[in-house]
C-alpha cells in the first residue's frame, strides 16, 4: 500500500514537472543540465523532469517603464529636472535571458545617460521646443544598444521638464514682456490703420464734395444759360409783337399815347433829395417833347 502511494506521488510529481502550460504573450526559457535548450511558445509543452528546468519567464507584451527623474545640465549651464516614460518589448527571450543580467536596469540607465547627453547639447529654450527630437534621439540610442539584449525600445516620452524656480520666474517675466510688446505693436498698428482709414475717408469725401461742386456749377451755368436764352426769346417775341402792333391801324396813335403816359410818369419819379425838387426847364411845353419822342420812334422805324 505504501509502495502504491509512493508510486502515485512520484507519477504526480513527474507529470507536474514534465507538463508546462505557457500563457499567451509569455515565453519560457528552458535549460537542460544548466545549458540553454529551448524557448517554449504559448500552449501545452512537455519537458524532461529533473533534466530540464524553466530558467526564465518573459512577458512579450509592450511594457511601460517609468524612468526616474534626474537633473540635466543644458548647453547654457542651466539645471533642468527631467523625467520620462519608456515603452519596450521583449523580442528575443534567449538574448533577454543571457544578453544582460538585468535588461530593465540596463535600458533605464542608458535612457538616463542618453537623455543627459542630448539635453547637454541644447540650450534651455530649445529643450521645450524640441521634445520630439529629444524623444527620437533617446529611442535611436536605446534601440541600437538593446538589440543585443533581445529588447525592442518602441518609444520614449518626456513627461515633464522642470527648470529651477528662478528660471521659471525669469521666463514668466520674459513671456509677460513679450506679450506687452505684442500688445503695444498691435495697438500702434491699429492706430496706424485708423489714421490711414481716416485719411482715405477724408480724401474720398473731398473728391465727392469737389465732384458735387463741379456738377452744381455746371448745373447753375446751364440754368443761367437757359434763363438768359428764355429771357432773350421772350424779349424778341415782345419786340416782334410791338412792331406788329405799330404796323397795325391805330398803332402810331397808341404809341403817342404810351409816350405821353411815360413822359408824365417820368416827372412823378424824378429823384428827390432832401427838400430839393429837380424839374426840367420846358415843363410847360409837353407837346413838343412828345413830338420829339415820336420823331425818334419814327426814325427807328
Amino acid at each position: 500500500m505504501e509502495i502504491a502511494v509512493f508510486i502515485l506521488a512520484a507519477v504526480v510529481i513527474f507529470i507536474t514537472k514534465a507538463v508546462k502550460v505557457v500563457p499567451q504573450q509569455y515565453a519560457l526559457v528552458v535549460e537542460r543540465l544548466g545549458k540553454f535548450h529551448a524557448v517554449l511558445a504559448p500552449g501545452l509543452t512537455v519537458v524532461m523532469p529533473f533534466i530540464d528546468r524553466v530558467a526564465y519567464k518573459h512577458m512579450l507584451k509592450e511594457v511601460p517603464l517609468d524612468v526616474p527623474s534626474q537633473i540635466c545640465i543644458t548647453r547654457d549651464n542651466t539645471q533642468l529636472q527631467v523625467d520620462g516614460i519608456l515603452y519596450y518589448q521583449v523580442t528575443d527571450p534567449r538574448l533577454a535571458s543571457y544578453g544582460t543580467s538585468n535588461y530593465v536596469m540596463a535600458i533605464t540607465q542608458l535612457a538616463q545617460t542618453t537623455l543627459r547627453s542630448v539635453i547637454g547639447k541644447m540650450e534651455l529654450d530649445k529643450t521645450f521646443e524640441e521634445r520630439d527630437m529629444i524623444n527620437q534621439s533617446v529611442v535611436a540610442a536605446l534601440d541600437e544598444a538593446a538589440a543585443s539584449w533581445g529588447v525592442k525600445v518602441l518609444r520614449y516620452e518626456i513627461k515633464d521638464l522642470t527648470p529651477p524656480k528662478e528660471i521659471l520666474h525669469a521666463m514668466q517675466q520674459q513671456i509677460t514682456a513679450e506679450r506687452e510688446k505684442r500688445a503695444l505693436i498691435a495697438a500702434s498698428e491699429g492706430r496706424k490703420q485708423e489714421q490711414i482709414n481716416i485719411a482715405a475717408g477724408e480724401r474720398e469725401a473731398s473728391i465727392q464734395r469737389s465732384e458735387g461742386q463741379k456738377q452744381a456749377a455746371i448745373n447753375n451755368a446751364q440754368g443761367e444759360a437757359e434763363a438768359i436764352k428764355a429771357v432773350a426769346d421772350a424779349s424778341a417775341q415782345a419786340i416782334q409783337k410791338i412792331a406788329q402792333a405799330i404796323q397795325s391801324p391805330g398803332g402810331m396813335d397808341a404809341v403817342n399815347l404810351k409816350v405821353a403816359e411815360k413822359y408824365v410818369e417820368a416827372f412823378s419819379g424824378v429823384a428827390r433829395q432832401g427838400n430839393t425838387l429837380i424839374l426840367p426847364g420846358n415843363l410847360a411845353d409837353m407837346g413838343s417833347m412828345v413830338a420829339a419822342a415820336m420823331s425818334i420812334v419814327k426814325g427807328q422805324k
